[in-house]
């Protein structure tokens, strides 16, 4: 059994029950995701993946936050290259987990933050969380089989809003798009998910995973080859002069500007 980690780590994990805890803990930074952490949490699911006496994974960050999406200043500094880098080696883990997914939500959930949600089985949140997919905002494309999922989960007009505009949405609008099972206030979000993560690890678990698979089967594989296509636009879009702008605005704390055709962005 897994157990508590240091205190000084940025993803504790803890089991208790046969719930397998993931918690995002950088407060100073926003709970911002840099490529050891995604690391630590493929590294946890992989174990969980193999620990039969883990029956469900919970993910949740703080109770204000639970992340700002990625460390850009970590990103920049080592973008993904490949299939095999940290980040993209969560995305398939959590996107191939067999065992139920619960996910706790308050305050940003930003970038990945969003999008892992699509991956997840139930996600509750508080009426403080703030939904935001900003990729094209800074000249990149979505991520983790967004392309594929939200228009599936939320219809293709709100998804196209999400994702076209980057635009920031709260939890009714993620509750009325299917993102999020319930909503709650205050301090009740993170108990509300953990009952519900140790109410399904009572459920039998081979039913449990089999329900899962089978209905997650009929996508399965085209999830897996959005979320390689996606990559490999990703990677050409890091080097195009709309992310460069755009990454070196937001480094600059400037607003971006491409409201005329072929204008790259520049401070506004």
């Amino acid at each position: 059994m897994m157990t508590l980690a240091h205190d000084d780590s940025l993803i504790q994990t803890i089991a208790s029950d046969a719930v397998l805890r993931i918690g995002i803990n950088r407060p100073e930074k926003l709970n911002a995701i840099n490529l050891q952490m995604y690391a630590d949490m493929a590294d946890a699911l992989e174990r969980a993946e193999e620990d039969d006496d883990i029956r469900v994974i919970l993910i949740h960050g703080l109770a204000d936050c639970f992340t700002s999406g990625n460390d850009l200043r970590d990103f920049a500094q080592g973008p993904p290259m490949d299939e095999n880098g940290p980040t993209f080696r969560f995305l398939t883990r959590i996107s191939q987990a067999s065992k139920p997914l619960v996910a706790a939500v308050n305050g940003p959930a930003i970038g990945i933050g969003t999008t892992m949600l699509l991956h997840c089985d139930l996600v509750y949140a508080g009426e403080s969380a703030k939904f935001q997919t900003p990729f094209v905002n800074l000249g990149l494309c979505p991520e983790a089989a967004s392309s594929l999922l939200l228009p599936q989960l939320a219809g293709y007009q709100r998804a196209a809003e999400m994702l076209l505009l980057g635009q920031p949405f709260g939890a009714k609008k993620a509750y009325d798009a299917g993102l999020v099972n319930e909503v709650f206030s205050g301090n009740k979000v993170f108990p509300h998910a953990v009952a519900q993560a140790q109410l399904l690890a009572r459920q039998p678990p081979e039913a449990v995973q089999l329900t899962k698979r089978l209905m997650k089967k009929s996508h399965t594989a085209a999830v897996s080859e959005v979320m390689s296509e996606e990559l490999g636009h990703f990677l050409q879009r890091l080097s195009s002069p709309e992310a460069i702008q755009a990454l070196g605005a937001f480094f600059g704390g400037r607003k971006t500007n491409f409201s005329r055709p072929g204008l790259a962005a520049a401070a506004s």
